[in-house]
């Protein structure tokens, strides 16, 4: 038997041996639950102890099947391993997450995200980090974990000053596997530049411009996992948030968190983190740009401290058959005083009680000693009614409500005084109902509308914080979405994840600088990603064609995959839904994942035209489908082996940043790129 099979032979047999402690891990978890259910305890602790433990055996029941490992590090022995320190002739193997047969014995798989791991991203021949020998691990494709799958293994002798003189075969083969189904971890993969951004400082925020194909959503997704696993109480507090542009990016990413053996992170859109109400109706295109505009934060914040009013008279409080009076002058001076403090709305309210309150209970004690709280709360509802004249409370959608239907200016908040200075005439026109309800509760909301209605909570009390958020596509976030996300971050960090380049909203960001000062990170630190590596090299240099029409100041993208297809008919074809057709059937004859992108008023044609060919296409809601048929205002985020890309001028012309839509489109392929076309390319 040669040393590679003997080795090979060994390797199997940790794996094994790796396996038997998992399931003895998944079975104590669930043993754990029933012992902590009969442990005594007070009641608030049994109910943490239990909700712990049962979180605890659910993550481990829920981590899906695959190789437990992807790499091992050896460190340098004794003699040549000063650098190693600690870890000294010590071997590790690399995985998706910590495996051990005993809490206090050394690990048989130590977790990507732990310290020691980092070698493993980082190390080099120019720089072992007290690494002999790294080695990398062939696993047969969409193996679910059987250690007969291992195939085979890469060894780099950094500790000689030796590694591979080309890329990683291993590294390659799993870049390019075929994509079917939702997006997958990559922590097997991680360039040394991507685990720099994972593994930063929780305080920090960081806004990544990736390029096509440079990982960045992968980025993101690790170095949330990477955020809960180093400091588990610290996001425990706030929470973890993940946000995407809509439901179906989201489900395709949903399963990366849980390979990484974490579960209950929410995953979530703007428009659902603010959803009060349902969407009910759309905004005329002008209607919608004012409303995402950032200057409409001003006009609600006048529009709510309009209702705050200095007050008329003195104010009287029986107590008994005795009287407390505090004067004109200093109910005026407490009013102003706690506006000018600028609290949020509510706790302004709260403040001009208390002071109130305090003149009040000082007259009374200089007269007849210390009075108790049930005097105080008795006075306090006195005080109401002076309350509700200065300092009246009051639900966002009234405030929007009266905005929307008061074009004259009837109303102390109403839109022309809010808005005088800031909006236009035209503006201004653009933001009244045509039709206005008959009361806020019969209000049909727009989408926008939901946003301003979050501003202007904002306003009035301070939303629950996460204690980091990751966001990606940011670049599609309009000034007044980015407010809404920094009230949920002022404790906590960013990580913004986002390509200027493809930025299809009619708000779209330019630059990051203006947009992070939305969120509220003005210095966080902007690093571009240029490097892809999972869309082609000629892909890439089609798409990177549309960059000089764009906007935008961003780097050109490059590739080190010179592997992909690119096949762009030099004549325009006749029928586009028949070329199409021919195209997918070709597709199809090979390998991955299909899926055929057009401008949205060509779907229908093209579903009908596929299906009359025999050739039934699925949904992107439909993640595991072999051909998948969408519309381009769904594309971003997803990848496809082979893309189907239809009518590109359609695609441009189909909306105010098309040619930047266009740009998502081409870059959907990851391994070849169809273009069908019945007239002139934008490129």
């Amino acid at each position: 038997m040669s040393t590679i099979t003997q080795e090979l032979t060994r390797e199997r047999t940790h794996h094994d041996r790796c396996r038997t402690a998992l399931t003895a891990m998944i079975e104590g978890a669930h043993e754990q639950v029933v012992v902590g259910e009969n442990a005594s305890a007070s009641g608030a602790d049994a109910e943490v102890l239990g909700y712990e433990l049962r979180s605890r055996a659910k993550e481990m029941t829920e981590l899906p099947q695959g190789p437990l490992f992807f790499g091992r590090l050896d460190f340098a022995g004794v003699r040549d391993g000063a650098v190693a320190g600690d870890h000294r002739g010590q071997s590790y193997h690399i995985g998706r997450l910590r495996i051990g047969e005993h809490p206090a014995a050394p690990p048989l798989v130590v977790d990507w995200r732990a310290p020691v791991s980092r070698a493993f991203y980082r190390a080099g021949a120019h720089d072992p980090q007290g690494v002999a020998v790294r080695r990398r691990f062939g696993w047969a494709p969409g193996s679910r974990g059987d250690s007969a799958d291992l195939t085979g293994f890469e060894d780099e002798l950094l500790g000689q000053g030796e590694e591979l003189s080309g890329p990683s075969a291993f590294l390659a083969e799993e870049i390019e596997r075929p994509r079917v189904g939702p997006m997958r971890d990559i922590a097997a993969t991680i360039q040394p530049e991507q685990d720099e951004l994972v593994r930063g400082d929780l305080g920090v925020s960081v806004c990544v411009q990736g390029a096509p194909g440079t990982g960045k959503t992968a980025v993101g997704l690790h170095r949330a996992a990477y955020l809960l696993y180093t400091h588990p109480q610290r996001i425990q507090r706030g929470g973890l948030l993940i946000l995407g542009p809509n439901r179906t990016f989201l489900a395709y990413i949903a399963e990366v968190l849980p390979s990484l053996g974490e579960t209950g992170v929410r995953q979530s859109t703007v428009d659902e983190e603010i959803a009060r109400h349902p969407v009910r109706a759309a905004d005329s295109p002008e209607a919608a740009a004012v409303k995402h505009d950032a200057r409409m934060a001003e006009v609600l914040r006048r529009a709510l401290y309009a209702r705050v009013r200095l007050p008329a008279d003195s104010l009287a409080l029986r107590d008994g058959s005795y009287r407390w009076r505090v004067s004109l002058g200093e109910l005026e001076r407490i009013v102003a005083q706690v506006r000018g403090e600028a609290p949020p709305y509510a706790t302004g309210r709260e403040r001009v009680q208390t002071r109130v309150l305090a003149l009040v209970r000082d007259q009374a004690e200089r007269r007849s000693g210390t009075r108790t709280h049930a005097w105080l709360r008795a006075m306090g509802r006195q005080v109401r009614g002076f309350l509700d004249e200065v300092w009246p409370r009051v639900k966002p959608e009234e405030v929007l409500a009266e905005l929307l239907t008061d074009p004259s200016g009837a109303a102390a908040g109403g839109l022309p005084a809010a808005a005088d200075g800031i909006l236009s005439a035209a503006e201004q026109k653009a933001l009244v109902w045509e039709k206005p309800p008959r009361s806020v509760k019969s209000a049909k909301w727009t989408a926008a509308d939901l946003v301003l209605l979050d501003e202007i909570a904002g306003l009035i009390e301070h939303p629950a914080g996460y204690g980091h958020i990751v966001i990606d596509e940011a670049q599609d976030l309009s000034p007044m979405q980015a407010r809404a996300i920094a009230r949920r971050a002022r404790f906590g960090s960013l990580t913004v994840l986002g390509d200027l380049a493809q930025g299809t909203t009619p708000w779209a960001a330019r630059s990051w600088p203006a947009l992070l000062g939305h969120l509220g990170k003005p210095d966080a630190q902007i690093i571009p990603l240029t490097t892809g590596f999972r869309v082609p090299e000629a892909v890439v240099e089609l798409a990177n064609r549309l960059l000089g029409a764009l906007d935008v100041d961003v780097p050109a993208a490059r590739s080190l995959r010179t592997d992909g297809e690119l096949n762009l008919l030099p004549v325009p074809v006749r029928e586009v839904a028949a070329a199409t057709a021919d195209a997918v059937a070709r597709a199809l004859a090979r390998e991955g994942s299909v899926g055929v992108i057009a401008a949205d008023a060509q779907v229908p044609e093209l579903h009908e035209a596929l299906t009359a060919a025999g050739l039934p296409a699925a949904g992107p809601q439909e993640l595991g489908a072999r051909l998948t048929l969408l519309p381009a205002s769904l594309a971003k985020g997803l990848e496809y082996d082979h893309v189907v890309a239809v009518e590109p001028a359609a695609v441009a012309q189909a909306e105010e940043r098309g040619l930047e839509r266009l740009y998502v489109v081409l870059t959907r392929a990851v391994s070849r790129l169809d273009v069908v076309h019945s007239r002139p390319l934008p490129f």
